[in-house]
């Protein structure tokens, strides 16, 4: 497809903006009040929430912004990945019913996933109603015992028949106790090296066997669970890819991930909302707070410096490629940086609720290190940049070629 022009995007997001404006209010020239990186909602009301944010996917893929970048033919809008930045840009200037992790991983992750490798059946079930909204999905990936060795993972699939017997669990699946779906990898052949004995599977989330309980995280919330699933049957119909080409299946998917990461800088809070409270308070005039302050400016204006890059590159017919990673690694870094300013500047605030509204800033400085570990951790996205974009020699590894169930654990 050939690159849109700036004045093509100029003419679109205009558009966009007058569609915008029949459905939505200006958000305005105040700070946003919430500085949280994942909610502290009951559960109730957490769901309420997602059905006002499903409503507005709907209303938003009905009109063509929902899918922008997507093929016609996979029922998208046919587009660039530059008109959803153009329209992402603009959507930011109204107040929407708000974000979660599982409308994104469903959307972002999860729907491309199943377009990637999915047959015409799984297509035609789950992705135009992940795209629209319709169906919700978790990721069933991490567990207990293999930490970010995610191809380690112990979940074990059986085949029987037509059938796959699952046995195992599975931990920080963010949203899982909302989802109608999971994109679940398994093990099936532990008898050949880690990474090529996974499989991929679509579990529907009210299969008997499954038993989602949520984790209370230290910032409140309940975002993630972790999933137990007892002798749990899986029509091999419901397989994703090959046998044996779960990892494939993984990495696209973890791909999808990086590749979003830190592109909505709503998230958890910022430098308005970091110099506004500074000035309620009188701190302005601190050398130490001008300067975490300043700080934090600059981390924005260099990721936006950043973001801009990538996108004259798309501009230029180009991808970004494995930058991802490095982008992930600086939006966490980002995000601890605010908290960090956010101790300075509040003191005795951010651990005692004066009343004055600022102890809301314990709900980003607790869940921020969150992102740290969501996507790949910090480690993880060393190694990738040390490997695919410095050229350095792969870390050594004792496990190479060698069978998953003769690794020592």
């Amino acid at each position: 497809m050939t690159a849109p022009t700036e004045s093509s995007l100029a003419d679109y997001a205009a558009t966009a903006r007058t569609w915008l404006a029949e459905q939505l209010v200006l958000r305005g020239d105040a700070p946003r009040e919430s500085v949280a990186v994942f909610h502290d909602l009951p559960f109730d009301d957490e769901r309420a929430l997602l059905g006002r944010i499903q409503d507005w996917f709907r209303a938003r893929y009905d009109a063509g912004y929902g899918a922008i970048s997507w093929p016609v033919e996979h029922g998208g809008a046919g587009l660039t990945a530059l008109h959803e930045e153009a329209f992402a840009a603009v959507e930011r200037e109204f107040e929407t019913p708000g974000q979660h992790e599982l409308t994104s991983v469903s959307t972002e992750l999860i729907a491309s996933t199943v377009q990637l490798f999915g047959t015409p059946s799984q297509k035609e079930m789950l992705v135009r109603p992940l795209l629209r909204g319709d169906a919700l999905a978790c990721q069933l990936f991490s567990e207990p015992s293999a930490g970010s060795d995610l191809a380690g993972l112990a979940t074990r699939a059986v085949r029987d028949g037509d059938e796959w017997v699952v046995n195992g669990q599975k931990v920080w699946s963010s949203g899982a106790q909302f989802a109608g779906w999971g994109e679940l990898i398994c093990r099936t052949d532990p008898d050949v090296p880690k990474h090529k004995g996974l499989t991929a599977f679509l579990l529907p989330m009210d299969t008997p066997g499954v038993d989602v309980r949520p984790l209370r995280q230290m910032s409140g919330g309940s975002s993630f669970c972790e999933v137990f699933l007892d002798d749990v049957r899986i029509p091999d119909s419901l397989r994703l890819g090959d046998v044996g080409g779960g990892w494939g299946v993984t990495l696209a998917t973890l791909g999808f991930e990086r590749g979003s990461s830190g592109a909505n800088m709503d998230l958890g809070g910022g430098f308005a909302q970091l110099a506004d409270d500074a000035r309620r308070l009188g701190r302005t005039g601190d050398p130490d707070v001008r300067r975490v302050l300043a700080d934090v400016w600059m981390a924005e204006k260099v990721a936006a410096l950043s973001a801009q890059r990538d996108r004259e590159t798309r501009l230029a017919g180009g991808e970004p490629g494995p930058m991802g990673s490095l982008r992930k690694l600086d939006w966490a870094g980002r995000l601890t940086l605010v908290s960090e300013a956010a101790a300075l500047v509040l003191g005795p605030r951010l651990v005692a609720d004066t009343g004055d509204g600022t102890y809301r800033w314990t709900e980003h400085y607790l869940g921020a290190p969150g992102y740290r570990i969501a996507g790949g951790s910090d480690e993880v996205q060393r190694t990738i940049i040390a490997e695919r974009l410095l050229g350095l020699p792969a870390e050594p590894r004792g496990d190479r070629g060698v069978a998953w169930k003769d690794i020592p654990r």
